[in-house]
Order: structure tokens, then C-alpha cells, then sequence
């Protein structure tokens, strides 16, 4: 793992940099480029300028690792008052979707206690739209899944996040399919053991493309529900894309989820091309771990940052 993603992600986990970041604006400057505001009008103005390109938009309100369960009850109360004025908002069809990391909802507290959380989002959730369950650091991998196969058992509209990082994903996304379920796969943020991930990109890029294939031929066989590409790798999105074409998949069941603020021509041109576009839309003012995590992704986010801090 090269030393600078070594040292961002660190830094991601830095409680005095977590708290001392927010205050220098060329850090502000920067996120501002990967979300649109701290608040969800904000976040729902900048969705509703996507649909008019015709990208849809998933939703996520920045927070993890909570340690009181009152705080997740108000983290649960902000989704269900989120759901309702996402489905009141004005437009068309177009999907706005939710995506919720559990330790947010008190899955370091307790299991049951996250879960009964979560099934409150999804049971306020329209049957059409899937609630995404983020995928966190390996330690938390059993105990998501668990919760996914749990709700997976009586909502057809809970989907799963995994990380092609991970040697294990392969195996997860065998076992799952006997539940039909709707999986983003994406690379992987976090500082993980050689012994648990793939430490070179190379190996990562390699295996994404290998698990994409097998999720793209389930979609095809019935056995997966939806099959979302969550990269802004374009040489990747575009093998994918070709290998969905040769097996039949119509156009508009080929999914791509992105971030806010990268990739945007790109965005577009899926959007343009007929595919099914989305982006991640983030809100929130618990927005430092994951804005890190977002430098240590591309080293260009980096080098956006430090021209930001001798921007006039």
C-alpha cells in the first residue's frame, strides 16, 4: 500500500484532526468540491440539478460509530424525516435512494437494537427504491451481513454495499445470491491487512472487474436484483459495460453510482448513453473521516486540496 494512502488514512481516525479540520478553509474549500452543503435542503437543491441531466441521486448523512442510543434513535428520526420530504420532493421518476452505515444507527452498541433502527428506514422507504446498507472496515463485514440477511428475509428493498478489496468478497457475494439481492460493489477506503485485502492496485482493479462480471451474470440470471458499479475507474466502467452488452443486458439495467463532484463529464455520458446513473450524494457536518478517505481514494483529490490552500 503505497505510504501517502497509509498516512491519509491515519489521518482519517485522528480524533484532534477530526476536530481541528473544519476550521481552515482551503480544507473547506476542498470538500466543497465532494458535497454540496451540511444540510439536506442543500443536498436535495443539488439533486434535483442532477435530474435535470438525468442522473438520479443516493442520499447519505455523514456519521458513523456512534456510542449512545440516543443518538441513533436521532440519526433514525433525521432518515425517516429525510424519506419524507425525498419522496414530497417535485420531478419525475427518476430514483433518490438512501445509503446508511450502520455503526451510525448503534451497531457498536448492539445488534438488535441497530437493526430495529434500520427496519424503521426500510419499512418508510417506497417498495420501488432500495435502501443501500453501507459496508464499513473488515471488522464490521460479519456482523452487516448478518443484518443484511436479516432484513433481506422480509424486505425486497434493502441492498448491500462490498468491497473488492477484501479477499472474502468473492465468497459473500456467492453466498448471497440465493437472496436475490441488489449489491454496490465498490473498491474499498479503509487501512486494511494484507492478510484481509489486496495491497496493490493493480490486484484490487483485477478483482473488481472479475466480481463485476459475476454479479453482471447473475443480474442476468435472475439471481441478482441489481448489480450498481460504485467507481469512477472509466476504463473499468466501460469493460463492464461491454461485458454487459455481450451478455444481453438492455442498456438501462447497467448501473454506475459515483460521487458527488468527480467524474461529472463522465456522469453525463452514462446518463446520455441511456445507463442508469446515479450519484452519492453526502450532507452532514460529521464529514472529516470520510472526506479523508476520499483523498486517500485518488491522489489527485489531494493535490485539488493543496492548490485550494493557496487559493486566493
Amino acid at each position: 500500500m503505497p505510504i501517502l494512502r497509509t498516512l491519509l488514512l491515519a489521518a482519517a481516525q485522528n480524533r484532534w484532526l477530526r476536530d481541528h479540520a473544519s476550521h481552515y478553509g482551503f480544507v473547506r474549500r476542498t470538500v466543497s468540491r465532494f458535497m454540496p452543503g451540511e444540510s439536506l435542503d442543500e443536498a436535495l437543491a443539488a439533486a434535483q440539478k442532477l435530474r435535470s441531466r438525468n442522473i438520479g441521486a443516493v442520499f447519505t448523512h455523514l456519521g458513523e460509530n456512534i456510542a449512545d442510543s440516543e443518538e441513533a434513535a436521532q440519526v433514525t428520526a433525521h432518515y425517516l424525516d429525510a424519506l419524507g420530504r425525498i419522496h414530497g420532493a417535485p420531478g419525475d421518476s427518476l430514483p433518490m435512494e438512501i445509503s446508511v452505515k450502520l455503526t451510525q444507527l448503534g451497531l457498536d452498541l448492539d445488534l438488535e437494537l441497530c437493526f430495529e433502527n434500520l427496519q424503521k428506514i426500510i419499512a418508510r422507504e417506497t417498495q420501488d427504491a432500495v435502501v443501500w446498507i453501507d459496508m464499513e472496515s473488515s471488522e464490521y463485514v460479519e456482523r452487516t451481513l448478518a443484518i443484511y440477511r436479516h432484513a433481506k428475509s422480509s424486505y425486497l428493498n434493502v441492498g448491500i454495499c462490498l468491497q473488492a478489496y477484501l479477499h472474502r468478497t468473492k465468497n459473500d457475494i456467492a453466498g448471497l445470491l440465493p437472496l436475490r439481492p441488489a449489491i454496490r460493489l465498490v473498491k474499498g477506503a479503509y487501512n486494511e491487512p494484507p492478510q484481509v485485502a489486496f495491497a496493490h492496485k493493480a490486484d484490487v482493479d483485477n478483482n473488481y472487474f472479475l466480481l463485476g462480471q459475476e454479479m453482471l451474470q447473475a443480474q442476468k440470471a435472475g439471481t441478482c436484483l441489481r448489480a450498481a458499479f460504485g467507481t469512477h475507474d472509466v476504463a473499468l466502467i466501460r469493460r463492464l459495460a461491454e461485458y454487459a452488452t455481450s451478455l444481453g443486458i438492455p442498456v438501462q439495467n447497467f448501473e454506475v453510482q459515483m460521487l458527488y463532484g468527480i467524474q461529472r463529464a463522465e456522469q453525463e455520458r452514462l446518463a446520455n448513453a441511456g445507463c442508469r446513473s446515479a450519484v452519492l450524494v453526502a450532507y452532514g457536518t460529521f464529514w472529516y473521516p470520510w472526506f479523508v478517505r476520499r483523498l486517500a481514494e485518488r491522489p489527485a483529490n489531494l493535490w485539488f486540496m493543496l492548490r485550494n490552500l493557496f487559493a486566493i
